[in-house]
């Protein structure tokens, strides 16, 4: 007879069948941990999504409940039946540990529920934090001053949650992002025909214009070099028309969405990845995933991305906004094969090493343990 299963509610803004790094990360995670005896319940939001109430992952059960019309749409009646549905989830899953991560507003209905099955809270960031919002009579000072443990994605977000909210510097950590290593073999760096890759959803925030200006201003010299960009969104149509005025329309690629499964050759048939993101990255998961099948990144100074990209190392990092950095970055690499192929060498063994994934999956473990083991005696 096995032994009990530890049950953990897992709190997302959203979650499969919902396609992006957090959520493809979030079911792989569960799925992991499952196999080391811990129980899961899902609560996340509809989103824009047209979802049922009920679903399940693998066996997973998965409550979606409509938070974003109770807070958005101010109807007492939605908001009230929310909160009643999750004090019911709790009631009946009983949940040991409850695992939040906080990137939305939806964790008020958590808080609005905590007595009716008292759990340790774990609050896990994974997304930039405002520069203002820590006090008392927030949401997130709420949330960081009831957690039992918080965890962020990097050094740079938990640096920005610990000067928020102070007092949880001694009950929190650093518990970086990781992804499967894929089974394709990386394959060699092309430079017959160099391709520039810029993955992520096509909004003003991804800079992936940066990309295009700084492409276009060296084209010239690299007349087999393409930019390609794997993705969609509401900037898509600007892009294209900013790649038709600077006269590089031929030159760059446009794939829309691709499937996340599909990412990892995509990358292969790539020289180097491009990540000028604009706003503060929490981690990079593309930079992981780059560096996983052996591709050197160029990538600007925000957020977690230096401590996923080790500059002049790994790849090369630029401040941003800076085109004309971010066009010395790409052309040093265009013009330096050996130094671009040590680099993704470098970039692959050091993911192997200080992201992987057995080790991702351990300090979860070992967490979980820890904190369901202490709320049980707080409770006894």
């Amino acid at each position: 007879m096995g032994l009990p299963r530890r049950r953990v509610l897992f709190w997302a803004q959203s979650f499969w069948p919902e396609i992006g790094g957090v959520e493809v990360l979030g079911t792989q995670t569960l799925l992991a941990l499952r196999q080391r005896g811990f129980e899961f319940a899902v609560v996340a939001s509809h989103g824009e999504a047209d979802l049922p109430d009920l679903m399940t992952y693998d066996g997973i059960p998965i409550h979606r409940l409509p938070f974003l019309q109770a807070l958005s749409g101010r109807d007492i009646t939605v908001f009230l039946q929310a909160r009643d549905d999750v004090a019911r989830i709790k009631r009946e899953f009983k949940p040991q540990l409850i695992h939040v991560n906080f990137t939305d507003p939806t964790i008020l209905f958590h808080l609005q529920t905590a007595d009716v099955c008292p759990a340790p809270l774990l609050a896990s960031i994974c997304v930039a934090l405002p520069e203002q919002g820590g006090g008392a009579d927030t949401l997130l000072g709420a949330v960081l001053r009831r957690a039992s443990w918080v965890t962020a994605v990097s050094g740079a977000i938990l640096n920005d949650a610990r000067r928020l909210a102070p007092e949880i510097v001694g009950r929190s950590s650093v518990l970086h992002n990781s992804v499967t290593p894929p089974a394709l073999t990386p394959a060699p760096l092309p430079f017959n025909s160099p391709r520039l890759l810029c993955v992520g959803r096509i909004v003003r925030d991804k800079g992936f214009d940066l990309a295009v200006t700084a492409f276009a201003s060296i084209a010239s010299r690299f007349p087999n070099a393409r930019l390609v960009i794997a993705g969609d969104g509401p900037a898509r149509q600007g892009l294209e028309r900013l790649a038709t005025d600077l006269g590089i329309a031929k030159r760059v690629e446009f794939l829309g969405w691709v499937a996340p499964k599909e990412v990892p050759a995509l990358m292969n048939t790539s020289t180097f990845v491009v990540m000028p993101s604009r706003w503060r990255e929490a981690f990079g998961l593309v930079a992981l995933e780059a560096a996983l099948m052996a591709r050197p990144v160029i990538a600007t100074r925000t957020g977690g991305l230096p401590e996923v990209v080790d500059h002049l190392h790994t790849g090369l990092i630029v401040e941003r906004e800076d085109t004309e950095a971010l066009a010395q970055a790409i052309s040093l690499l265009l013009s330096s094969p050996e130094l671009a192929w040590r680099m993704g060498r470098a970039g692959r063994k050091r993911a192997l090493q200080l992201f992987s994934w057995d080790r991702f999956v351990d300090a979860h473990d070992a967490l979980y343990q820890r904190l369901i083991k202490e709320g049980s005696h707080v409770h006894a």
